[in-house]
């Protein structure tokens, strides 16, 4: 994407919980989780953090154009162990979608294996000989002939998955730059947000879960 602008919005993320070990944020969309190449995109959502935060370290990820709630360490044994709950899908992950068109049935699972389409990087592609194993469960909030809201639960977390699948449905998300074709494409925005997330406190064990709400 030659002609991609990098502008992401200003102001300091929202945080939904801070304590001793751990730091759960709210991503706008439009910003990189980590700094990009090039100094035009030295600006993203971790340097911002660590003005106020200076010993936060990364954990996951969230695309730049995907919104909602990530979780970062505060210290080194908080990242080991939030990072190794992610490797295991040890984690709970919902996102809401806005798709184009009916998706049916109510309920379901894609499952297609996925790869890094190298020369049209980073969109990834299904390649059933190739491609590391990919689950997306999705449960249909309401719909009409024009438009489904989604969410989706990803068993697996590789990159791009939420975005293919739907594509691959033929429901592609509402404002994906990458996946969606015609007036599907034409957003303000990538239709799609984590809202909610959930794992083991790094101090204890004890499982908690954070929201942030869809804002659109």
């Amino acid at each position: 994407m030659s002609d991609f602008c990098y502008d992401p919005p200003p102001g300091a993320p929202r945080v939904i919980h801070a304590d001793h070990e751990v730091l759960v944020v709210e991503k706008p969309s439009g910003l990189l989780s980590v700094p990009g190449r090039g100094e035009d995109r030295a600006d993203c959502l971790i340097a911002r953090l660590r003005e106020a935060f200076p010993t936060v370290l990364l954990v996951h990820r969230l695309d730049l154009d995907t919104s909602g709630v990530m979780v970062f360490g505060l210290t080194p044994h908080a990242q080991r162990h939030l990072s190794k709950q992610f490797e295991e899908r040890r984690t709970k992950k919902v996102y809401v979608a806005r798709l184009h068109g009916r998706l049916e049935p109510r309920t379901g699972r894609v499952d297609l294996p996925l790869i890094v389409d190298w020369p049209n990087r980073p969109r990834q592609k299904v390649d059933h000989d190739e491609g590391r194993p990919a689950q997306t469960d999705w449960r249909v909030v309401r719909a009409d002939d024009a438009e489904t809201r989604v969410r989706l639960m990803p068993v697996t977390g590789r990159s791009h998955q939420l975005r293919v699948h739907m594509a691959e449905t033929g429901h592609a998300i509402l404002g994906d730059p990458l996946y969606a074709t015609g007036e599907a494409r034409d957003h303000p925005r990538l239709m799609l947000h984590a809202e909610s997330l959930r794992f083991a406190h790094p101090d204890g064990g004890v499982q908690q879960g954070f929201t942030s709400p869809a804002p659109f």
